[in-house]
This record gives structure tokens, C-alpha cells and sequence, in this order.
């Protein structure tokens, strides 16, 4: 006897419910068999997936508050976390002690970097070449932490999935990084660093800095395609100037010349 075909959407409910039972589950192992093993440091790293660690945050509400940015052209283009400046109505970049200059703010859907135009800029921090990422890639986060010139070091472990609540659901892939260092002197939360630019050891930026776990040191930043989706987005075309080395041992002086030159400058939410 042929039974009958079910509703499709009951066949799309079944589907759906069956991914999120595999995500939720993990892959399966008997109870004998050794814990699965991360991939050594200096493995490439997979592409993104919808089975890679889900990150939960919610959005902060719109009012007075402060984070990073950085300059990606000369003409007044720079980048920031979303959630720094989204529900602004105004926006402005800090240029010196209570003075700055008004930025348009252009969000997109999807996406968890901004985009701010100003009028005159800042001299523009390089792009990294699209190329594969590799487990253990050291990173530099140069930015305002708690609301002063502050850096913290990190090395790249994983790719997550950043979930965002609070304007709307929205998700997007990013890259996980657990910090290894920071500037001496800071302690606690890096509140403030969200929008700084990701650099690699050649001083190219990577992605942009979004998220925070401060109990267990990681830091999620946007991928280097999202970042070239941003950039495409302000019609900027990626700089392929040279950056400069980065290591432990110079990023705090690299990273105070890069902000006095405004190339990354504190970014605010005002009334």
C-alpha cells in the first residue's frame, strides 16, 4: 500500500529539526573512544560551517557609549563594530580631548561591521591579501579599552557563529581568537575595544573586532571576507600598501603611533 506524501512543510519542519538536533547533540562517539582532537597549531582552517560553535550576545541599546574605529581610506571611510553605533543619531569621531568630527553612519543587513563617513580623514591602515587562515596565526587588537589607548595579543583558534539579539536576530561567521596578552595595567573587561581592527604580524588588518567573552579571554572578530564585503560596500577599493611588523614587543609603541596618526581613533555614540 502506498502511504501518502506528507505537506512539504511538514517535510522542511522534519529537515530543520533534525539540523538543530545534530547541532545541539555534537558528532556522536562511542562511550570507549578517545575525546576528538583539535587540530595542531598551523592547520588551515576550515571554512565556515553552520556546525561551528554558536556565540550568543545581545546587542546593547542606544545611548551615550564609545568604542574604536579605524581609517580604511584617506577620504574619510572608516569601520566599526555595529553595535557600537547602531541607533546613533549621531555619531562622531574623537580627533583630540573633547573634540571630533561628525560621521555619517551606514549599516547593512546581515553584518556586524559599520561603515562611518567623515569630512577629511586619516591615513589608512592595509588590507590583507585573501588567503587561507592558519590555526595559531597570532593577531593584534589595537584599540580603546575601557575608554583609553590600550592593545591586547591573541592567537587565532577557531571559526564560530556570532548570534545577535537586541535590534533583530542576525548571524554571522566569525573568527575566534583567545588573547595571550595586554597592555600592562589593564585589567577586567576590554569594554570599548569592539570596532578595533584585527592585525596580522604583517600589519595588515584581518577583520574587525566585535565581540568580547572576558571570563574565558577570547575575542570574536568578523572574517576577512565580511571585511572585503564592508569595503565593497563604501566602494573602497582594498589598500595593498605595505604594513608595518608587528610582534609582542613593539605593538604598544606601533599601536600609539597609529593612533596619534588617527588611523585608529576612538569612535562615539552621543545623545
Amino acid at each position: 500500500m502506498k502511504l501518502p506524501r506528507p505537506p512539504d512543510w511538514l517535510i522542511l519542519i522534519g529537515m530543520v529539526g533534525g539540523l538543530v538536533a545534530l547541532a545541539v547533540a555534537g558528532p556522536w562517539r562511542a562511550p570507549d573512544s578517545p575525546p576528538a582532537r583539535e587540530p595542531a597549531p598551523g592547520a588551515p582552517l576550515a571554512p565556515a560551517s553552520l556546525f561551528d560553535p554558536a556565540i550568543w550576545v545581545n546587542a546593547p541599546r542606544a545611548g551615550p557609549g564609545a568604542g574604536t574605529a579605524f581609517s580604511v581610506a584617506d577620504r574619510g571611510v572608516w569601520l566599526t563594530a555595529r553595535h557600537v553605533v547602531e541607533g546613533c543619531r549621531r555619531a562622531a569621531i574623537v580627533t583630540a580631548p573633547g573634540h571630533g568630527v561628525a560621521a555619517e553612519v551606514r549599516l547593512s543587513a546581515q553584518r556586524e561591521t559599520a561603515v562611518l563617513i567623515t569630512r577629511g580623514g586619516a591615513p589608512a591602515l592595509p588590507i590583507a591579501p585573501a588567503g587561507p587562515l592558519r590555526r595559531g596565526l597570532m593577531a593584534f587588537h589595537p584599540g580603546f579599552p575601557q575608554g583609553r589607548p590600550g592593545e591586547a595579543a591573541s592567537q587565532l583558534i577557531r571559526r564560530a557563529n556570532l548570534w545577535v539579539g537586541g535590534h533583530g536576530l542576525r548571524a554571522e561567521p566569525v573568527l575566534t581568537f583567545a588573547e595571550t596578552a595586554r597592555r600592562p595595567g589593564l585589567r577586567g573587561a576590554l569594554t570599548g575595544i569592539s570596532g578595533a581592527p584585527v592585525l596580522d604580524s604583517a600589519g595588515e588588518v584581518l577583520g574587525v573586532t566585535v565581540a568580547e567573552a572576558p571570563r574565558r579571554r577570547r575575542l570574536y572578530a568578523t572574517t576577512p571576507s565580511s571585511l572585503r564585503a564592508a569595503l565593497a560596500q563604501a566602494g573602497v577599493a582594498p589598500s595593498a600598501a605595505p604594513g608595518r611588523k608587528l610582534t609582542g614587543a613593539t605593538l604598544g609603541a606601533i599601536a600609539d603611533d597609529l593612533r596619534a596618526r588617527l588611523s585608529i581613533a576612538e569612535v562615539v555614540c552621543l545623545t
